[in-house]
């Protein structure tokens, strides 16, 4: 079993819908914001940053979206979720770059925070243009982040389209669009977000 803990108002939803992907059975802990939720002794514990989504598996605990859709890939194998040796390099790549230099980019232009000119070097993203450019780049030409096969990259780096669209944090492309509508498709996609939207639904009532 796998514990899961999650904020339906959150990046938990990125390994909500991995696990759904997953097709394993996990327990769901459902955290407030606040002393009695994520900042609580008990999930201090799990995690001292106080952020979702976490997992436990095993007794190990692993943090950070990214790292959980990886994790959970490798450790379940017969979800064919991790791809072939030739396709390692894009998969770890675009998750890295997504949860890297894309989300910095994305935090500093909410934020808008401007890269003095001449200083692009110094940032881990360089510029957001720059790095909305090469995730366009990386999906025009191809259906998920390993080529024709649907793998945890795509839990990770769709959500980030998928997020960025939704928000408009990210610019509206055909690339973009054409990415999200085929993530959007997927049933997995579909129940985690039943999931979520249900839990929100009732959080209002209460």
């Amino acid at each position: 079993m796998i514990e899961f803990w999650t904020n339906p108002m959150s990046r938990g939803q990125i390994a909500h819908w991995m696990l759904e992907e997953l097709g394993q059975p996990y327990q769901t802990n459902w955290l407030d914001w606040g002393p009695t939720g994520n900042k609580s002794a008990a999930y201090l514990a799990v995690n001292p940053m106080g952020k979702v989504p976490a997992i436990r598996h095993n007794g190990v605990v692993v943090t950070e979206a990214a790292a959980i859709c990886l994790y959970l890939a490798e450790a379940f194998p017969q979800a064919g979720l991790k791809p072939a040796t030739d396709k390692l390099g894009d998969y770890y790549r675009y998750v890295l770059f997504a949860a890297g230099p894309m989300e910095q980019a994305v935090t500093a232009n909410a934020m808008k925070w401007d890269v003095p000119e001449g200083r692009d070097m110094m940032t881990g993203f360089g510029t957001f243009d720059a790095s909305v450019n090469t995730l366009e780049q990386m999906l025009k030409d191809r259906d998920f982040v390993c080529g024709k096969t649907f793998t945890a990259a795509d839990v990770y780096v769709g959500s980030t389209v998928d997020w960025g669209l939704m928000f408009g944090s990210i610019p509206t492309r055909p690339a973009f669009e054409a990415y999200a509508a085929r993530l959007r498709d997927r049933k997995q996609y579909q129940a985690a977000k039943a999931i979520n939207n249900a839990r929100m639904a009732e959080t209002q009532k209460a």
